[in-house]
């Protein structure tokens, strides 16, 4: 029936494992830059895949992400694919987290353990048509259609009131959550909250250009990179490496976790659709003015981190975050906090939703 909740095991072939290893070793590289603004430096990439091939052990991940425990259901008539960690405590409080691109679930599994013995019992979706969500196939999958879908799964985990968490698109969404479903959500946890802001932060021209062709043309790149996983990992490990905090970066197995999984899954041209589902809306709260359907009323915890691509002031975001009850401004971190400061990540959150839970 459409309601069930399947238990999901991941068991990745050998053979789709050998198939990616052949095809890093038969890259076709190009010449270096003759600058290097203009984009993933040769050498850099070469040891990064080299590592791939070599040094890099996917099943020990496979064995993590089925240690949390996986399950996937049907909304919407879209087969929805997520972890979910349980707190030892009895009074734990249901917390839904939502990652973004180029994100995964794997982007939250450092932080897990420190979440449910803070008392959190965690459910992390992958986006449709992310990891090993189904695919849409026609248009309507936006944010504002995540956040219904999660308000379905987490009514039917059982959930009569839950905190929604999330970074990079899953700040979008639980911005939507915490308007749709404002009589089961007690707050929404935003890292970093998107309003329209004048001061720094903002993404440089020169890093925009990913953003514009997932916007435009996402099936065009799609072909690139669900055939070369040298081409995807120029393409996804470039904003891993320079949207983080120089000081606390992400180590280099979670980046390979990162890259594996989007190649396993054959996901590079289905999620990048939901920029072209949603992007002209980030757009406009980033830049104003804001609508009068944009207001967020429930109540918000916000924490901006140094290296972070967007970083409003507490000003900026109470303009269309009506009930911001928690704003921290972090010492260290950038725009993938649960991977960077997995600890600051717990304790901000922690500290949000002791205010509402």
């Amino acid at each position: 029936m459409a309601t069930m909740i399947e238990p999901f095991t991941l068991a990745v072939s050998g053979g789709e494992l050998d198939d990616l290893h052949a095809r890093l070793r038969a890259t076709r590289w190009p010449e270096p830059a003759t600058d290097p603004r203009q984009g993933v430096a040769l050498e850099r990439l070469q040891k990064r895949c080299a590592r791939w091939v070599e040094g890099y052990d996917w099943r020990a991940t496979e064995r993590q992400l089925n240690a949390v425990g996986q399950f996937t259901t049907t909304i919407d008539g879209l087969q929805i694919h997520f972890l979910h960690a349980r707190s030892p405590h009895r009074d734990a409080f249901p917390l839904v987290l939502t990652h973004g691109w180029p994100g995964s679930v794997v982007e939250f599994l450092d932080a897990l353990p420190l979440l449910t013995e803070a008392g959190f019992d965690c459910v992390v979706p992958s986006l449709p048509g992310y990891g090993w969500s189904g695919k849409p196939t026609e248009p309507g999958w936006g944010v504002a259609q995540i956040a219904r879908a999660w308000a379905a799964l987490m009514a039917r985990l059982g959930y009569a009131r839950y905190g929604a968490q999330g970074t990079d698109w899953g700040t979008s969404v639980s911005a939507s959550l915490g308007q749709q479903d404002l009589l089961h959500v007690a707050g929404i946890h935003l890292m970093p909250p998107l309003a329209p802001t004048t001061t720094a932060g903002r993404q440089a021209d020169d890093d925009v250009g990913y953003s514009t062709q997932h916007r435009t043309r996402p099936q065009t790149v799609g072909y690139a990179l669900t055939d070369s996983p040298a081409g995807l990992a120029a393409w996804i490990g470039e904003k891993l490496d320079s949207w983080t905090d120089p000081r606390t970066p992400i180590r280099e197995d979670r980046i390979l976790d990162t890259l594996t999984l989007y190649w396993l899954t054959r996901t590079a041209a289905s999620s990048a659709r939901l920029y072209w589902e949603s992007l002209s809306d980030v757009t406009r709260w980033l830049e104003g003015p804001l609508e009068s359907g944009d207001r967020v009323d429930a109540p918000a915890g916000c924490t901006i981190f140094p290296h972070e691509l967007q970083r409003p002031t507490r000003d900026e975001a109470a303009a269309r975050f009506t009930d911001i009850r928690h704003w921290s401004e972090a010492g260290r971190g950038g725009h993938f906090p649960a991977l960077e400061q997995p600890g600051t990540f717990v304790a901000e959150v922690a500290a949000f939703f002791a205010l509402v839970r």
